[in-house]
């Protein structure tokens, strides 16, 4: 199967990332940093390894690596530890629904206030979130990379406001991490989520959470963190005043392998996914009833509809016809879709990896001119 479907999970990982969690479940069986024995050591130097190679690729803290088992989860540290109550937050309508779901939940039992700023020609968005700031306003919350177009928002501007404002800024780096050079400390960034499954090349059941020395959180999760055992509170030094339970460690032993992986190689690989976007997108624009919502970008992605088929049926037809794995639907962002005028029929997504062949993206579009020369009943 040809997989088109790295914005939902990467298809491709390095040996050594496989390697790595493969080692943990066969050789290192043992609580990182709950015992004294030499496995459990051993856990707890892979898991501070991992905490550092995030950490000097996102210029942080060590120490302010917080792992956590998705981007999602991530996310939600993050809004429910720094809430204000009766605080004022700033999102916009790029978001996906890891973002929109809390943010709604604190609205709708009265804490917060929130004020979504969509997208106008006219005017840049850090101006559009500027003018919504009020002596309320305690947070602004986006995404580096919309996960439907592929769109980069501009987190340097957006942060530049934030800094200026004394605000904290929560960035959803899902699709931009490893994608695009993100430096939280002079970005101002207070707190940015990954998911290391994706651009980072990790396995599933990874993700972090990264705090900016002059932020910080309420936890949200307690319990047992192998410090401070006789206080029955939550202990105050990062990372254990986050991190409850036993750590993920195959997957935190992969992520890594993926971070020093993408680090070396960061700006060759997404000059090759603007170069593959933009290939993509000039073949679908040659193909007829083929709408196109996405520009080149360093993230992979690549969304269009055709005016006459289904997204979610286009999809099924590419799997099942012609052996490609793409994304139809609605792709859990909804005022995005809406945005787009899109949130009746979806789009379908295409997501690319630099593993990707031009092969591959010529089978697709030969395939795809394929469905679209015939009635969507033929399949």
């Amino acid at each position: 199967m040809i997989y088109f479907d790295n914005a939902a999970t990467g298809g491709f990982k390095p040996r050594a990332v496989t390697d790595a969690a493969d080692n943990v479940l066969r050789y290192l069986s043992a609580n990182p940093g709950r015992s004294g024995h030499r496995l459990s050591l051993a856990g707890a130097e892979i898991v501070y390894g991992t905490r550092s190679a995030l950490a000097e690729t996102f210029n942080c803290n060590p120490d302010r690596v917080i792992f956590t088992k998705n981007c999602t989860e991530a996310l939600n540290y993050a809004i429910f530890g720094s809430l204000v109550e009766g605080g004022h937050v700033i999102t916009t309508a790029y978001e996906h629904n890891s973002v929109l779901r809390p943010l709604h939940a604190l609205k709708n039992r009265g804490l917060i206030s929130l004020d979504v700023i969509f997208p106008d020609r006219e005017t840049p968005i850090e101006k559009l979130i500027e003018e919504k700031i009020t002596p309320a306003t305690y947070m602004i919350v986006t995404t580096s990379v919309s996960n439907v177009t592929g769109e980069l928002l501009p987190i340097d501007r957006i942060g530049k406001v934030a800094k200026e404002h004394n605000l904290l800024y929560l960035v959803d780096g899902a699709q931009g991490g490893g994608h695009i050079q993100v430096d939280i400390k002079s970005l101002g960034i207070s707190y940015l989520a990954l998911a290391g499954h994706k651009g980072l090349y990790g396995i599933m059941g990874s993700g972090a959470l990264l705090i900016n020395d002059d932020a910080d959180l309420s936890p949200v999760i307690f319990g047992g963190t192998g410090s401070e055992s006789f206080n029955l509170n939550q202990p105050e030094s990062y990372p254990e005043r986050l991190e409850s339970g036993t750590l993920n460690l195959p997957a935190i032993a992969a992520l890594g392998e993926g971070v020093r992986f993408i680090k070396s190689n960061l700006n060759s690989f997404a000059n090759h996914l603007i170069s593959s976007t933009s290939t993509l997108i000039d073949g679908l624009k040659r193909i007829p009833k083929i709408e196109c919502f996405s520009s080149p970008n360093p993230a992979g992605i690549v969304a269009f509809l055709h005016k006459n088929i289904e997204s979610t049926q286009l999809a099924d037809i590419l799997n099942e016809k012609f052996d490609v794995a793409v994304r139809g639907g609605l792709h859990c962002a909804p005022l995005m879709h809406k945005h787009l005028k899109t949130d009746k029929c979806g789009l379908v997504r295409v997501s690319l990896a630099v593993q990707n062949s031009s092969r591959e993206t010529a089978y697709f579009l030969s395939s795809l001119s394929k469905i679209c020369q015939q009635s969507s009943k033929s399949f």
